[in-house]
């Protein structure tokens, strides 16, 4: 396995008289870093308010439909306006829109995991195999590959699920639907980094002392490509739960489940917008939005690890910022004293 560069600290920068290293200051001991955690983003504002969202949401659609009525529940107060008996209002039949959106919630969160794992999964296959084999395997992935990006991804998911019958369009139905025409594009950038890995000498001397492509795999190329293979998934999670919106909104969705795409359909089919209703349509649409910016604030923080630049340029910053701190507490030193 590459060998992490596991020391992190100001030594490397060179003095103005010379190349060597200069010294590090007395009394301040670095100690090494893990190699574990040279594969974790750096602790930004940005990623906290990812994770937070991120945690947040999922903890809603886990836990709130345990405590919310029967969403499917027909009442005889249709289009009620959010209130104490209805905290998120109700739809034009009365049903609580706030048990819809937690069973919604969860709903479009089963179908973005399933969605990015399937998707990293053959995105993985088809670009750290193939480009390992190398010969005939990996042309004709790459060539797989060359036709997936050049179909429309929209137009086919479109027409895939048209001809899915709709007492057929279930969860799992939808989310293979969305992943069979999202790994193209991941599946291009994995074949190009493990192109770059699989000829590194660390990898030469695992094939050459006799082990199996599979954990040479494992072992070797893997853990140099996981940022890569998070940053795919996170944004798999985004075009699912999106993609899942928009077929829904057309009316493609699944529709033996609730998902957030689905309460907007019957959101737009209720006149909810002409009415009035934004109780409606405003909270689904809503947890989208912040569903997604999450999911691109983590995603933010993950291209950190694939450029290291960025994390040097964050390093630098607050090193600049951390010396221009004790170059103006020196002189409030002085005339305290």
């Amino acid at each position: 396995m590459a060998p992490f560069n596991d020391t992190k600290t100001t030594s490397g920068i060179l003095a103005d008289t010379g190349g060597d290293p200069a010294p590090e200051p007395a009394g301040r001991a670095t100690a090494p870093k893990a190699a574990w955690r040279m594969l974790l983003p750096s602790p930004t504002p940005w990623l906290v308010i990812g994770l937070g969202l991120i945690l947040g949401i999922a903890l809603f659609g886990l836990l709130a439909p345990l405590f919310v009525q029967d969403p499917n529940a027909i009442s005889n107060i249709g289009l009620s306006s959010p209130g104490a008996e209805h905290l998120l209002g109700t739809t034009q039949t009365g049903q609580d829109v706030l048990a819809q959106l937690a069973y919604a919630t969860r709903g479009s969160l089963q179908i973005g995991l399933i969605v990015g794992v399937l998707a990293t999964a053959l995105s993985a296959f088809f670009g750290i195999y193939g480009a390992y084999l190398g010969g005939f395997a990996d042309e004709s992935f790459s060539l797989l590959s060359n036709v997936f990006l050049v179909i429309p991804g929209l137009p086919l998911v479109i027409v895939i699920s048209g001809f899915v019958p709709r007492e057929s369009r279930g969860l799992w139905t939808i989310a293979v639907v969305l992943a069979l025409t999202s790994w193209a594009a991941s599946a291009r950038v994995l074949r190009a980094q493990t192109l770059s890995v699989r000829n590194r000498d660390y990898v030469q001397a695992s094939k050459v002392s006799g082990e199996r492509a599979w954990r040479v795999i494992v072992v070797e190329i893997l853990p140099n490509l996981l940022p890569v293979l998070a940053s795919q998934f996170v944004f798999a999670v985004i075009a699912a739960i999106l993609g899942e919106a928009g077929l829904s909104f057309l009316g493609l969705g699944a529709s033996s489940s609730s998902t957030l795409g689905t309460m907007l359909y019957f959101a737009q089919n209720g006149f909810a917008l002409p009415l009035g209703a934004w109780w409606w349509f405003l909270p689904p649409g809503l947890m989208i939005a912040l569903f997604g910016m999450g999911l691109s604030l983590v995603n933010f923080s993950i291209d950190e690890i694939i450029n290291p630049k960025l994390k040097s340029v964050r390093e630098a910053r607050k090193l600049s910022r951390a010396a221009a701190r004790a170059a103006g507490a020196q002189p409030r030193k002085a005339a305290a004293r």
